[in-house]
């Protein structure tokens, strides 16, 4: 995780200010640096070029500086991201050098538009998350993208004049025009001679009238180049929109089953092997990873196949979160005998042990202990007072900015203390919890299995109104949106406090897969499924995310194979803290 931001004025450098460099600081605390390129031009506007970078080093043996740049100082690197692969060449070391090792060459061919060529082929063969800005002074070529799952944050502005232009991973507090860049393709400037800022038209894909135009638009993938890429990683295919025609019979041997466990289990893998421990915080080699946990479905799988890929004597940090809710409290003190004294004891005592999440985390929690014995499964419970969380407001404010609706941040609330990692440790029930910090710099989350499995309550209303033909529209809707919906947000959150989250469900091999699977394959509605269960012959598995319950299960997760979807701001309890009428698309003011 990194940390970037990167000016181009025809009047002067524009380095962040010190707020923003703090926010920088914070996504990248192990490093910082600043690189300036002046661009002379004959009629004396020259262009003045910013690269400010902060790194978070968690990939190779050392912090590799940034920005990259070569020997001559006219090739300049910011890169945010974590590349897995390179076509299918898997990169262990610092992914960052070796993409820009691979620029470094693309850029040495002397023709400006073979060398574009080269630049864009190396930059959409990366499998993983990421954004980035790279500037090539040879030809005078600057392009910068996020990826095209929108993993990793990339703000821009720029002023009505058009002299200046500001990409960032992170919005200045101080200035609300920041806006989130697309991630429908690689965008590319051109800074010769014969280009003038103020004669750019603007690209369609942006919003008219607020970025610096004649940014040409590579798509990841042109329909006419699709064929030479099916065979590349990060292509992400077609969806199957075919509508079932015969029945489908799910069980925890079917292929579908089988297959995502496999590509489950790869990207995993790559995701949570190899983190240096940190290097500042004593006794943490041994806690690498955590997991943001609710207890639900998509988290606790992540977990349980983590313990069949980690060393034992990795301990696992269990981080659940739940919030003080003064408006549930206040509907429990107005219950009517005779459940009043029961349920409004419960929560005045302890309001946050009564929260869904807490009590899902718990449960799970114990089965993972049951299942993984062999592992040191920590639960750490975090409890926010309502106090907390409403003295925390402007900073998420200004964290999830762009975003400004109350849904964002009841989310927000519940990713940004969860991702804190601070609260009530316990290694078993019997102990006593005892306050504490979790080192682990990587973060764990089941973000897209819903999307890609069918998961939300929305998708069982749809098919019990429209049957699969609308079905297959939201699951379609959901994929097309996965770019243009909260992934920045939420990185913007969780880096804050010097952490990354690692999104296993949104391997791209994964998602291609999912995404061309029949839907029988994958969700469970009108699907009958046969168990082999005798110890629970009454289990009933939701149709929702199928494909998952019946991979919990074949992994000895029984019980969490019979747990509900529920949304994070429910679960610990951040929706609609102060009064139960607003509505989640209502703007915050």
């Amino acid at each position: 995780m990194c940390g970037i931001h990167f000016s181009l004025s025809q009047q002067e450098f524009c380095c962040p200010n010190d707020q923003l460099i703090q926010l920088l600081r914070n996504r990248g605390p192990d490093y910082i640096n600043n690189e300036r390129v002046r661009v002379p031009r004959k009629n004396g506007n020259d262009y003045y070029i910013s690269f400010t970078s902060t790194v978070l080093g968690l990939r190779g043996e050392q912090v590799i500086c940034q920005p990259f740049k070569n020997k001559a100082e006219s090739l300049f690197f910011c890169w945010n991201g974590e590349a897995w692969k390179i076509n299918t060449h898997v990169i262990v070391n610092n992914d960052g050098k070796v993409i820009f090792d691979l620029l470094q060459k693309a850029s040495s061919i002397q023709s400006t538009s073979e060398a574009t060529v080269e630049v864009l082929r190396t930059l959409r063969s990366i499998s993983g998350p990421f954004a980035f800005v790279f500037y090539d002074h040879i030809h005078r070529q600057l392009y910068f993208a996020r990826d095209r799952l929108g993993r990793r944050s990339l703000l821009y502005k720029d002023k009505n004049d058009n002299t200046l232009l500001e990409l960032c991973s992170i919005s200045d507090p101080l200035d609300g025009s920041w806006e989130e860049l697309e991630t429908d393709g690689l965008y590319q400037l051109s800074l010769t001679e014969d280009q003038s800022l103020a004669k750019y038209h603007f690209p369609s894909s942006l919003q008219p009238g607020k970025f610096l135009s004649g940014l040409q638009n590579h798509k990841w993938f042109n329909t006419k180049d699709l064929n030479c890429f099916t065979k590349w990683e990060p292509n992400l295919g077609v969806f199957n929109m075919s509508i079932p025609t015969e029945q489908y019979v799910m069980n925890t041997d079917a292929k579908s089953v089988e297959t995502l466990h496999k590509l489950l289990y790869k990207s995993l893998h790559l995701r949570i092997l190899h983190i240096p421990p940190p290097s500042n915080i004593e006794n943490a080699s041994h806690v690498r990873v955590a997991i943001l946990f609710s207890g639900g479905l998509d988290c606790t799988v992540l977990a349980r196949l983590a313990d069949d890929i980690l060393p034992h004597d990795q301990e696992i940090d269990l981080l659940n979160v739940a919030f003080e809710n003064p408006r549930v409290i206040q509907a429990a003190k107005n219950v009517k005998l005779p459940t009043k004294d029961k349920v409004f004891n419960e929560i005045e005592d302890c309001p946050y042990e009564s929260c869904p999440d807490r009590k899902t985390g718990r449960r799970s929690w114990e089965e993972l202990q049951k299942v993984c014995s062999k592992r040191v499964w920590r639960f750490v419970a975090i409890n926010i007072p309502f106090s907390e969380t409403m003295a925390h407001r402007q900073i998420l404010l200004n964290l999830i900015h762009p975003h400004n609706t109350e849904m964002d941040l009841s989310i927000a609330y519940a990713l940004y203390f969860a991702s804190r990692g601070s609260g009530l440790a316990s290694l078993n029930n019997q102990m006593t919890p005892t306050m504490y910090a979790t080192p682990a710099r990587v973060l764990l989350s089941g973000f897209g299995a819903d999307e890609l499995f069918g998961g939300y309550t929305r998708h069982t209303t749809i098919f019990s109104r429209t049957g699969f033909s609308g079905l297959l529209n939201e699951l379609k809707l959901d994929y097309d949106r996965l770019g243009k919906r909260n992934l920045g947000r939420d990185d913007r959150i969780i880096s804050n406090w010097g952490k990354e989250a690692r999104f296993p469900f949104l391997d791209e091999r994964l998602v291609r897969w999912a995404i061309e699977a029949p839907v029988l394959e994958k969700c469970g509605f009108r699907s009958p499924y046969n168990l082999d269960n005798t110890e629970c012959p009454n289990l009933n598995l939701e149709p929702g995310k199928l494909i998952l319950r019946l991979l919990s299960y074949k992994l000895g997760m029984i019980q969490l194979s019979t747990e509900k979807k529920r949304a994070i701001q429910f679960g610990a309890r951040t929706a609609k803290m102060r009064t139960g009428k607003i509505k989640g698309t209502t703007l915050v003011m």
